[in-house]
């Protein structure tokens, strides 16, 4: 496993962010707050598995690259 890259730390960061406003949103009785904090979660989530997808795919073209240069 390589080393996160942005796009997953900010993903984990929103993802976090949003459960948190969601839950607080529902303790409090306010729907809005709470669907803007699935929202986030839900954006969060889709962020981090896009640095992770973008994360692998240049690992493995690192590891051709390698395969190549022997």
């Amino acid at each position: 496993m390589g080393v996160p890259n942005k796009a997953e730390i900010r993903g984990k960061f929103n993802k976090a962010k949003g459960g948190v406003k969601e839950k607080v949103g529902r303790a409090v009785g306010n729907r809005s707050m709470e669907k803007e904090g699935a929202s986030e979660r839900a954006k969060g989530g889709l962020q981090e598995t896009l640095g992770e997808t973008r994360r692998k795919v240049g690992d493995a073209l690192k590891d051709l690259g390698k395969r190549i240069r022997r």
